[in-house]
């Protein structure tokens, strides 16, 4: 390179620089802006959880409490139905994690690696059913829930009894296929090779153990995927547990969360130590699979 150009190259290099430095600050202010509009909700229902009730509406208001305590948490843990909803909700997410993950990706992988009849056409009832509003499901499942054969006190013919209305099982029933799932396992087994199958294939394996022993291990970042998204679509569902629930015992976390808020005068501490323990799991699950999350997510609507 001779003189000459190198100097052209560090004339426009200088000239560009100031202008890089400014939208460089302009990113990190608005980025930081945008944080703090997300966060500081979060720190202000932590600051309540841990104040006593002298602090809560001391002016001027101070996020971090003066005289810490637990007595919110204790009080929520021994007076209210939370406990219970707590219980409720954890059986039914991880239960909804498991049967998706399962289900999920085994439907995924046949519709991206398994050439049967029809398979096209099932694919997008699938992701049809999709489309459907949630609201407009309520109804027939409802009734499906209603007159499940032989459960709840019904007959073969789903009657004379209750089925599975105010039982897990009813919770779970329309949480156990999610077509979103089926559709990001088979986008992302559809991006895996082809000669892992074939090699597969030649030693005589079958579609089962190629799944199970390949390409499920190989699947780690749409398998956790998956059990984010249904952990967190199960843990913060409200609607359908309100429509099977009627015992307090059957509550779940966002119910009992409701009916604490809505039971006569609203007393803050407590209600954001109750925010605060319904919270906390959904956090820890998307910790716990945030790097698999996003390259599965990603990697996910990625082919065709």
């Amino acid at each position: 390179m001779s003189l000459a150009t190198a100097g052209r190259d560090r004339m426009v290099a200088d000239r560009a620089r100031p202008h890089r430095g400014p939208a460089r600050w302009r990113r990190t202010a608005l980025t930081g802006m945008a944080t703090l509009l997300v966060v500081t909700p979060f720190l202000w229902m932590l600051s309540l959880a841990f104040k006593p009730p002298t602090e809560v509406f001391t002016y001027p208001p101070r996020l971090l409490p003066q005289q810490p305590t637990l007595d919110n948490f204790v009080y929520v843990w021994e007076t209210t139905n939370i406990p219970v909803a707590l219980t409720n909700s954890l059986v039914v997410s991880f239960l909804t994690v498991l049967v998706n993950c399962l289900v999920a990706t085994a439907a995924g992988y046949a519709f991206a690696r398994v050439d049967f009849g029809g398979s096209k056409l099932l694919f997008i009832l699938v992701l049809g059913s999709a489309m459907v509003p949630a609201v407009v499901q309520l109804i027939p499942l409802f009734l499906v829930t209603r007159h499940f054969p032989l459960a709840g006190g019904n007959d073969i013919l789903g009657q004379g009894g209750t089925g599975l209305l105010d039982t897990h099982a009813g919770l779970l029933l329309p949480l156990l296929v999610q077509p979103l799932n089926v559709f990001l396992a088979r986008q992302y087994f559809l991006d895996m090779p082809d000669e892992l199958a074939d090699a597969a294939r030649v030693d005589g394996a079958g579609e089962l153990r190629i799944f199970w022993r390949i390409y499920l291990p190989l699947g780690k970042p749409i398998v956790a995927t998956i059990a984010v998204l249904s952990f967190t679509g199960a843990w913060e569902d409200f609607l359908w547990p309100l429509v099977v629930v009627s015992s307090p015992d059957m509550q779940t976390l966002p119910l009992a969360l409701s009916s604490f808020a809505a039971s006569g005068v609203v007393q803050y501490g407590p209600l954001m130590a109750s925010t605060v323990i319904a919270i906390v799991p959904a956090l820890l699950i998307f910790l716990a699979g945030q790097r698999h999350f996003v390259h599965g997510l990603g990697s996910g609507g990625v082919k065709g």
